[in-house]
């Protein structure tokens, strides 16, 4: 059964550099298999050390999530498409808007208090007026 696998860029030094390979299995674990006899280390960068998949690993069967098809129990036949694709998040963007956020927060409340501080000179400078 020849399955079509779609290998993301981080992955490819496994494969030679190929973007798309091809496997067989009956199910996601037993493509994973085959697909590390010819591809070393392949699986251990897509399965945890308890047998899952990693969760920061989307895979997905014909554009399907594999979460919801049996993970690496889902059944595969003969034509599917499997594509790996590592979760993205956080990154040097999450830690920038952490900053951006944390920065406005700041700035805020230091209007804010600068605010209370004019205000509170303006009333006291009115009352030394009278």
């Amino acid at each position: 059964m020849a399955i079509e696998v779609r290998i993301p860029t981080i992955l490819r030094s496994y494969t030679g550099g190929a973007k798309v390979v091809d496997g067989t299995g009956d199910t996601l674990a037993d493509l994973l298999t085959d697909l590390d006899s010819r591809h070393s280390g392949l699986r251990g960068r897509l399965i945890t050390d308890a047998g899952t998949l990693h969760r920061f690993v989307n895979v997905y069967v014909n554009d399907e999530d594999v979460r919801f098809l049996g993970a690496l129990d889902a059944k595969l036949s003969d034509g599917d498409s499997i594509t790996i694709l590592p979760a993205v998040a956080g990154g040097a963007f999450g830690f920038a808007a952490a900053a951006a956020i944390s920065s406005h927060s700041a700035v805020a409340a230091g209007v804010s208090s600068h605010s209370a501080v004019a205000a509170g000179a303006g009333r006291h400078a009115a009352v030394a007026a009278r």
